[in-house]
């Protein structure tokens, strides 16, 4: 009794398989979490508070004339240190992929949360970087879309963000196409997708 080769059984489950790969392999564009310097205003913001926290014991004890027992003192740095600390533990607490088919988003310190959008469900993107983000190096891209749990989300401290937001933008036209979505604007700014 003869048997067909593997080889040629393989090579014809391959043509009759459900699924081919895509014929592009995924590139990624960026990985990683915001630059901390992308979150400047809040970490001043956050050091002034925490300072003051951290300060408040010592100026009642000096200048209230009160005393003021070792624990409060204790827990007054620890406060404002926590403070302090909490803008850089949240933006590293971020993470952001950003590929040429998908935005996987994924945030928490003790947890982890993962949302991911797919770049064909994108309606819109704008890119914002004030005077102080261009003298940092950072900006945000802000992704509009039509998924239910990410209709609008703003990629934060991007490092050198203007090649990044001009690649997505492109991408975004590239994937709608291959999936054979058009959108039509009619009158009033009412689209069909």
């Amino acid at each position: 009794m003869s048997q067909a080769p593997q080889g040629n059984a393989h090579n014809a489950f391959e043509e009759h398989a459900p699924h081919k790969e895509a014929d592009d392999k995924e590139e990624v564009y960026f990985s990683g979490s915001p630059m901390v310097r992308g979150a400047f205003g809040k970490f001043l913001l956050s050091l002034l508070i925490g300072l003051a926290i951290i300060a408040a014991p010592f100026l009642i004890s000096r200048f209230g004339n009160m005393a003021v027992h070792w624990i409060v003192y204790l827990a007054c740095i620890l406060v404002g240190l926590g403070v302090i600390i909490a803008p850089i533990l949240v933006t590293r607490s971020i993470r952001y992929r950003i590929t040429n088919y998908r935005i996987d988003f994924e945030r928490g310190i003790l947890g982890k949360k993962i949302d991911t959008l797919e770049l064909w469900h994108v309606e819109d993107v704008r890119f914002e970087q004030s005077f102080f983000d261009r003298l940092l190096g950072v900006g945000t891209v802000t992704i509009f879309s039509n998924d239910d749990t990410n209709p609008k989300l703003p990629l934060r401290g991007l490092p050198n963000p203007r090649p990044l937001f001009d690649k997505v933008k492109q991408r975004i036209i590239a994937v709608k196409r291959q999936r054979g979505v058009v959108k039509m604007d009619i009158g009033g700014g009412a689209g069909i997708s």
